[in-house]
């Protein structure tokens, strides 16, 4: 991988990120499709530099790390499963990271399930709903989690599934993106933890340039996007992101296959 492949990487990674469409199913089919090589640092620097963009949470939203310990009790209740799930299933979850197909199909799937959803959640009676972190029950943060845990299969979206799971429970649309936005750092800070701690003796000086490059550009780029998402949400549903999953699946199913 060379510093190019990072530099384009992490744009990718701070755009989709935040995005219902798979910050790792693009990483995935970037790599591919820029020719590089698929080894375990490629996978490692897929999962590492998330926490690039992540960060940008931190930067954005510092006052409720420090202040709001209620919400942060809520967010650490819905970090425990996938916690769980993902130390137990570490090794699987490393081995799908390396089938284009799971990404194409969890893309495809995922797009269907998203523009479904959002027909149903039109029809459905839109009251007393959540409308801040602090008042999300344990109960409704740890079936979040759950919903967080299904993407552990690259291609699915960690936000989509949070996303999806807060509206179904009753919470405000932009209520739940911003728990996904705080949920995202104890679990990316841990999946890249984990890995590091897993892979740090087989990377070259020259590989932590790459992954140095890949983890500044994705955190300035998601900078920059993230409250673009919010804007979008306060107006749009996702529909839109459903069709965009399906084409980009279709596309990448096309080219995969010739």
């Amino acid at each position: 991988m060379t510093i190019f492949h990072a530099l384009i990487l992490g744009i990718v990674e701070g755009i989709t990120e935040f995005l219902p469409i798979s910050s790792t199913g693009h990483l995935i089919l970037a790599g591919k499709f820029l020719g590089v090589p698929d080894v375990n640092f490629e996978k490692s620097f897929d999962i590492i530099i998330q926490l690039g963009a992540i960060l940008s949470v931190v930067v954005l939203y510092w006052r409720v790390f420090l202040r709001d310990f209620e919400s942060l009790k809520k967010i650490a209740v819905a970090f425990l499963p996938t916690a769980i799930i993902g130390l137990a299933l570490y090794k699987v979850i490393k081995q799908l990271m390396g089938s284009d197909w799971v990404v194409v199909w969890a893309l495809f799937l995922g797009g269907i399930i998203l523009i479904g959803f959002e027909q149903w959640y039109k029809k459905k009676p839109q009251t007393n709903l959540i409308g801040n972190i602090s008042e999300i029950s344990y109960r409704n943060a740890f079936l979040i989690g759950l919903y967080q845990s299904i993407a552990v299969i690259p291609g699915v979206s960690r936000s989509g599934a949070t996303i999806i799971g807060g509206l179904s429970l009753g919470i405000k649309r932009e209520t739940i993106v911003e728990f996904s936005f705080l949920l995202a750092v104890p679990t990316m800070c841990a999946a890249t933890g984990l890995d590091i701690l897993k892979n740090y003796h087989s990377f070259s000086v020259n590989q932590f340039g790459v992954l140095s490059v890949g983890f500044i550009t994705s955190f300035v780029v998601a900078l920059a996007c993230i409250k673009l998402f919010i804007g979008f949400v306060r107006k749009y549903d996702f529909t839109s992101f459903g069709i965009y999953r399906i084409l980009i699946a279709i596309l990448a199913a096309f080219l995969l296959f010739y």
